[in-house]
């Protein structure tokens, strides 16, 4: 059982929904691996006039995937693709191939994943932890065009 001293909150920040901004984001990605979006998102919270609320990201796509993960040491991210590599391996006998034998494997390792994730904004600035960012997934071997809607909920400046 946690002890009463243990935890702690803010006091409630209440603010009246009066915004949506929305925009699409095109990205295009150089194959398998991690793209870094923090910069563009924290951009387009910018751009809204976000002040409190959240932005939302979603993925039209079934073989690529977002996610939040370590931005401080690139060799994390190194180990996620080899952890989804081995999750979702080409060579498993996949019967779904009809784009190359990478693009069933990417449909799991997107289903394993995110398509969509949600961030507060608190301040005017994204809510995200000192060694966190935000990452588009290609789970594709070769270079893919992708598009991510954004769409801040909130008060603004």
């Amino acid at each position: 059982m946690t002890s009463h001293n243990a935890l702690s909150r803010t006091p409630l920040s209440i603010v009246t929904v009066g915004t949506v901004v929305s925009s699409v984001l095109t990205v295009q990605t150089p194959g398998t691996g991690f793209v870094d979006l923090t910069r563009e998102v924290a951009k387009f919270v910018d751009e809204a006039s976000a002040r409190q609320g959240a932005v939302t990201l979603f993925i039209r796509h079934t073989s690529a995937s977002l996610t939040i993960q370590e931005n401080a040491d690139p060799s994390v991210l190194d180990d996620l693709v080899t952890a989804l590599s081995r999750l979702a391996p080409e060579d498993a006998g996949w019967t779904h191939d009809t784009e190359g034998p990478d693009d069933m494997p990417a449909h799991v390792k997107t289903m394993l994943t995110a398509t969509s994730l949600q961030i507060p904004v608190l301040n005017g600035r994204l809510a995200l932890g000192t060694w966190q960012a935000i990452y588009l997934i290609e789970h594709r071997a070769r270079p893919h065009r992708r598009e991510i809607v954004l769409q801040f909920v909130g008060s603004t400046r």
